[in-house]
């Protein structure tokens, strides 16, 4: 096993997530997402139900997710990942999720390079 890339259960389940946006699963990632779940960026803290409305439309620009990094320590996981967009040059993020019971708790992202119209696009919907 890679010491960048790790395997196991908890692991899957970040996979998982990704893979919903790649593959545009809103129930698979619907039912890996804890109903209490909560997702924070430097522009705000939001909970489930504005994160489907507010981040889930980002599935239809990503084309794939390729994880550079991924540290699964108990309940806890980080991931440092390039997103290959349709159109538009790719975007580097780091996330920490948080895992309960079999399911994503929370995840905060720390943005890494992203190109311009995210960014302005991310700002404005955090108002």
């Amino acid at each position: 096993m890679s010491d960048l890339i790790q395997s196991g259960e908890r692991a899957d389940l970040v996979r998982a997530y990704f893979r919903a946006y790649e593959e545009s699963d809103r129930a698979a990632l619907e039912a890996i997402v804890a109903p209490d779940f909560t997702f924070a960026s430097p522009f705000d803290r939001i909970d489930r139900a504005t994160y489907f409305t507010r981040c889930w439309p980002g599935n239809e620009i990503i084309r794939r997710f390729h994880i550079d990094r991924l540290y699964v320590v108990g309940d806890e996981a980080v991931v440092r990942y390039r997103a290959e967009r349709y159109e538009g040059e790719p975007f580097h993020c780091t996330e920490f999720f948080t895992l309960r019971d079999g399911k994503v708790a929370a995840v905060d992202v720390y943005f890494g390079r992203m190109p311009a119209d995210l960014l302005a696009a991310a700002a404005l919907d955090a108002t």
